[in-house]
């Protein structure tokens, strides 16, 4: 399994306070979920092959419902919205499109991707937390999540 070589930025710089630019940031669910994924995945510095194909392989399944053609452009977007947002700007706008319910598909989704690799490090941990409490989602739900993504993704530490 690869080691970390980047670390994750302080929470408060990802889910910190915002200007009133996000007010000019319209999100659908679909593209906020997503925004909220792949600001959890980059905050390491790095984006991996698996962090990739997991990605891919969520979106595909919670948006079932929309054409292959929808991706691409879903992608683009969120990535031409982090060239000119900064990632606070970007995470407050999607968190206020989400309602709880996509608020936790998201957490869940980004609890995976950070995963992805079998390792659950102390500062992985931190960031899942703050995350959590960033899209206000209850310590329990929280925990749970993680707790079922940690099964569903180390337990070839185990093996």
């Amino acid at each position: 399994m690869p080691s970390h070589s980047h670390q994750r930025p302080n929470p408060a710089e990802l889910f910190g306070t915002t200007n009133n630019n996000t007010i000019a940031i319209n999100l659908t669910p679909a593209e906020a979920v997503t925004a909220i994924s792949v600001l959890a995945v980059v905050a390491d510095g790095e984006i991996s092959e698996a962090e990739k194909q997991t990605l891919a392989a969520n979106h595909i399944r919670l948006f079932s419902s929309y054409s292959s053609e929808y991706f691409p452009e879903l992608f683009k977007k969120v990535r031409k919205l982090s060239e000119v947002y900064n990632p606070a700007e970007l995470f407050a706008a999607a968190k206020n499109t989400l309602n709880p319910q996509l608020r936790a598909t998201a957490f869940a989704i980004a609890t995976d991707l950070v995963l992805v690799d079998g390792i659950f490090t102390q500062e992985e941990q931190d960031f899942l937390v703050e995350l959590a409490a960033a899209l206000e989602i209850s310590d329990d739900l929280g925990n749970k999540i993680m707790e079922v993504m940690t099964i569903k993704n180390c337990a070839q530490s185990f093996l």
